[in-house]
């Protein structure tokens, strides 16, 4: 089965009435790249969340006390406080491809998107903790799962080598997360220079634009492979393709 997680995470509308700031550009593209995904391949269950317009609630004191609290002896009002995230690893563990669209919000990930990642990320659901490890005692508990980060940024230069590497806290955090999703491999889309608002954003959208047409051809021919409708060999082809267009 092919499932869908697609997560959006700006507090913008994809269309906005206040011309001055716009629509999302990390929604448009998400949106863009889904629809055309839809067109290559069989979804048999698509899970949206928008954590931007509906953010998942903070986690607290209470929050914690009821995680550690082995499941048998929960009362009523800490199963009622994990209710939330009970739903949400329900959906991740659904999923066999992630879509996570995101800002830059202060060099790094909007609140809402790091509130949805706390709610999920915990014990004895998707990691385990041994002491026997040594000194990486966590382990995720997920696996298989691709995940493809969009993300829009009004500087640039935040690749590896970039004038702003040093200032790089969204695309890494999110990598460093996803191993907890159970992502064994991850895509990645990006858009610049939002707030210069010259011609190297709009060649930068359009970039962006044309790789999520690429991806979305290239991943749908590999999900059809996972449900046994296309040769190996073909997928292997256009997987090498891909991984050609990417080093560039």
């Amino acid at each position: 089965m092919n499932v869908i997680l697609h997560v959006d995470s700006s507090v913008r509308a994809i269309s906005n009435a206040n011309q001055e700031h716009g629509g999302s550009i990390s929604k448009k593209l998400a949106k863009k790249f889904i629809s055309r995904l839809k067109e290559g391949v069989n979804i048999d269950e698509y899970i949206y969340r928008d954590v931007g317009v509906n953010p998942p609630q903070f986690i607290t004191q209470d929050w914690i006390g009821a995680v550690f609290t082995p499941e048998s002896k929960r009362t009523s009002q800490q199963q009622q406080i994990l209710a939330q995230s009970d739903e949400l690893i329900a959906e991740v563990e659904k999923a066999n491809f992630i879509v996570i669209s995101s800002p830059m919000y202060n060099y790094g990930m909007p609140a809402q998107l790091k509130a949805w990642f706390d709610q999920i990320i915990r014990i004895n659901k998707t990691f385990d903790f041994d002491l026997a490890r040594g000194d990486k005692p966590l382990a995720p508990i997920l696996s298989g799962k691709t995940l493809l980060i969009i993300t829009s940024s009004g500087e640039f230069g935040f690749e590896k080598g970039g004038i702003n590497e040093a200032s790089s806290h969204l695309v890494p955090h999110l990598r460093t997360l996803s191993k907890y999703l159970g992502v064994t491999e991850i895509y990645e889309i990006g858009s610049e220079y939002q707030e210069f608002a010259d011609h190297r954003h709009e060649k930068s959208l359009q970039m962006a634009e044309s790789k999520a047409n690429e991806l979305a051809s290239v991943l749908a021919e590999k999900l059809r492979l996972t449900s046994g409708k296309v040769t190996e060999s073909h997928a292997t082809q256009s997987e090498r393709g891909l991984a050609q267009r990417l080093a560039g």
